[in-house]
Parts: structure tokens; sequence; C-alpha cells
């Protein structure tokens, strides 16, 4: 690179403005500069680059939607950092800085519902524009709580009467069968992820009011057959795990006025050998319908611990290899 091609430009930040951007232990500073392959560092007047302009102006886009983000949100995390930089990279950085400031909802204990990657803003974008909406991913990427927090947002705004939660009962290499107790406490196992998400959105007392009141269920998938679910939130959770046969019941369910969000990893398919997911199959069938979309979500919208994301990335090489 020759030397009459680089810029410099300064970046200014008061003291305290720029510990929140820069992070503990200059974190956010090391990621902007390994994640864009430049140099920024910390100056006199807060912080200054000496780059090709391209580089320059990308890091000016990253640091203009961190410091948004960072007067919004109650506490920077790395993967929003993350966030910003991937936005930047896509060139999707007006769209990102336009939905920094929206929220899906609020949970009961007052933290903010939001998406935390471009992915996750696909989706939450996808479910609003469309009935049925597939949302296939590995674990962590938020496909199930952020389909709730739609679905509880949908419900408060009186879109839909109902939320109806289901999955299909199916035993992830364990024996659940002599549990004790009636049909509802055996079946309660495979369903706690979803009561898990909604106390955590809405508030134990209030699920319990309004699963009294028949306004949400929560019930294995074979519960499904025979309705037609008229004005409801229907969110089907662990897909990957359904029979061609059953998939195509339950998209028939669906009534006028419904929105339909199915889930599902097809990386950890647990049903008998020689069974075939009725998730891998439904993409041939239904590809290319309008009113539908599926939303392909990937590592890089792991959303739990980092050790997470480093796993399945890890799973993933080891069972490349093996094919």
């Amino acid at each position: 690179m020759e030397k009459n091609t680089l810029v410099t430009k300064e970046f200014n930040y008061g003291q305290n403005d720029l510990i929140e951007i820069v992070g503990n232990l200059d974190t956010n500073l090391s990621l902007i500069n390994e994640r864009l392959n430049t140099n920024l560092m910390i100056s006199p007047e807060g912080l200054s680059i000496t780059d090709a302009p391209n580089k320059v102006e990308q890091v000016g886009q990253v640091l203009q939607l961190i410091d948004n983000m960072r007067r919004f949100y109650k506490r920077l995390e790395r993967k929003d950092i993350e966030y910003a930089i991937s936005a930047v990279l896509a060139n999707k950085a007006d769209a990102v800085a336009k939905s920094v400031h929206e929220v899906i909802i609020h949970s009961e204990s007052g933290r903010m519902i939001r998406p935390k990657t471009l992915g996750q803003r696909q989706y939450v974008d996808a479910i609003a524009a469309n009935d049925v909406v597939f949302a296939i991913g590995p674990a962590g990427t938020g496909k199930t709580y952020l389909a709730m927090a739609m679905a509880v947002k949908a419900f408060k705004n009186r879109e839909v009467n109902r939320i109806i939660l289901t999955r299909p009962a199916v035993e992830a290499g364990e024996s659940l069968g002599f549990l004790p107790g009636d049909l509802q406490n055996k079946v309660d196992p495979y369903l706690r992820p979803l009561y898990d998400a909604l106390f955590d959105i809405m508030g134990y007392d209030n699920y319990q009011r309004y699963v009294e009141k028949g306004m949400i269920e929560v019930a294995p998938l074979a519960y499904m057959r025979g309705r037609t679910l008229d004005k409801s939130f229907i969110i089907l959770d662990e897909a990957q795990n359904t029979t061609n046969e059953q998939m195509k019941m339950f998209l028939t369910r669906s009534g006028f006025g419904s929105k339909v969000v199915i889930t599902g990893d097809v990386t950890q398919i647990d049903l008998p050998k020689g069974k075939e997911s009725g998730l891998k199959t439904v993409s041939k069938i239904l590809m290319g319908i309008k009113g539908l979309e599926f939303v392909i979500l990937t590592g890089k919208d792991i959303v739990r611990h980092p050790m997470v994301q480093r796993i399945i990335e890890a799973y993933d090489k080891y069972e490349n290899r093996e094919k």
C-alpha cells in the first residue's frame, strides 16, 4: 500500500464514553481491529486510525453504530459489537442503525428483548411480514425465544387471541416412559423449554392467568390433530423431530388470522432410524410459496455463552470430515 493512499481520522470521545466504547481491557477495540484488519487505537482526542479510505469509513460506521447502541442499551455486550461489525461488512449499517432503538417487547423483569444479530433481525422481520415462517439453525440462535417474544407482542397488541406452543414428544436419547403421574406430568418434561421462555418473558403469574382462561396453550404435537386454529400465534418447536405426516398435519391446522412459526435444528434429529425428518423435507415442497419464508440461522447468530459457538463449530468441522 502506497503511503499517499493512507488517511488519518480522529474520533473524539470524552473519557467515560471512550471507556464504554473500547470495552474492559480494550476488548471491543481489539475485536474491531481483528475483524476489520485495521489499526484503530486510543489517542489523546479519543480514538485514531490511519488506514486506507474504505477502512477508515468502515471503522467510522462501526463506531457510530456502537455509540447508538450504548446510548440505548443498559450494557454493551460482545455480541453487540459483533452485530455492528457484521452490519457494516454486509453493507447494512443504515438499516441496522434505524432498528437499534427497536425492541420487540420488554420481559416481566424489564429486560429489553431484541434481535442481536443480522440473522435474528431477518428472522424477526420475516415473522412480521409472513403468515408462515420456518427458522432453521443451531442451538443458541434464539429461534424459539424470539418467536415467543413476537407471539407475546402480537397477543398484547390484540393481533391474535391465543398463543399455542407445541413440540413433538420425541426422546433425545433418554427414556421418560416410566415417569410417575398422569399424561400431563409425563409430557411436561418435553415442554419445559417452552414454559421457561414464557415464564421469563411474561412472568409466571401472568402465564398462569392466561392458561386458566384458555388464551395460552402448551401441548404436545399430537394434541393438534383435528383442530382448526383461528386468530392464533402458533409455534412448533423442535420441528426436526416431526415426521413428514406430522409436519403436513401441523401446517394444515392454521385458520383465519393466524401466524405460524416453525423452528428446528436439522443437525439434532432424534427420530428413530429410518424415519425422515419433516423439517428436512418441507423446504423441497414449500419453497417459493407466497406468504411463507425460510430463515437460515448460523453459528454467527448464536447468542449464548461464546463457548457454545465454539463447540458447535467444532462439531460441524468434525461431521464434515467424517462425511
